[in-house]
């Protein structure tokens, strides 16, 4: 897989903030980037059961608006809100949390489609600490890079393909660029430079396999 890290990570917009969702207080990131299609393409790529497997991974279920999803080995969830071809909403439903994504769709000024996905969920404060909006983030970046690349050239992605180039040095670099990207936005937010730089360190091992950096003594 030949593939432009640099291009892929410069072409997604990272925002981190909270807000309170459903009576709690919630962490929200949110990612856009701007495709080189029209938006019923985009649309029919996120929506089309047959196309999804083609970039992120095979889905069943009852696809319309209140039906069940179900991403193989990965998560599920509710449609609450289908709006062809501008707004969808499901339920993120995952190893016994919930959360909820939203993905908003529109032309862009200069061409093409711009994509905006937002990520809301309840996580509480030691957790945040520990991992930071990456640990969720680095996963939509991935997602947003197959998209991406099946759009610019109509081909299905090889899961094994993909999954060997994650492992593979470029795929790490990926996935640390992609940390670090994250890192940035939350400090923008308002993160102290060092509680979110650990942060964003975990976040890279965990992705990576690797040990992350220590503390020092």
């Amino acid at each position: 897989m030949q593939i432009d890290i640099a291009a892929a990570l410069r072409a997604v917009v990272r925002e981190v903030s909270s807000r309170e969702h459903e009576g709690r207080m919630a962490r929200v990131i949110v990612a856009a980037r701007t495709y080189d299609t029209d938006i019923d393409d985009l649309w029919d790529a996120l929506t089309n059961a047959e196309r999804i497997p083609r970039w992120f991974l095979p889905v069943s279920g009852d696809l319309r608006l209140g039906g069940r999803y179900q991403f193989q080995g990965n998560a599920g969830g509710k449609i609450q809100a289908c709006e062809p071809p501008r707004h969808l909403a499901v339920t993120w439903e995952h190893g016994g949390d919930v959360s909820w994504v939203t993905v908003r769709l529109a032309e862009a000024p200069q061409g093409g489609t711009r994509l905006e996905l937002e990520h809301v969920a309840h996580v509480d404060d030691k957790r945040w600490d520990e991992f930071g909006p990456g640990a969720v983030g680095v996963g939509w970046d991935g997602a947003m890079m197959g998209l991406g690349r099946h759009l610019e050239t109509g081909e299905a992605v090889d899961p094994q393909a993909a999954m060997a180039w994650l492992d593979s040095p470029e795929g790490k670099t990926f996935m640390r660029g992609s940390s670090d990207a994250w890192c940035a936005a939350s400090i923008a937010a308002g993160t102290g430079a060092a509680a979110a730089r650990t942060a964003a360190a975990r976040t890279t091992a965990f992705y990576t396999g690797e040990s992350p950096p220590s503390a020092g003594p």
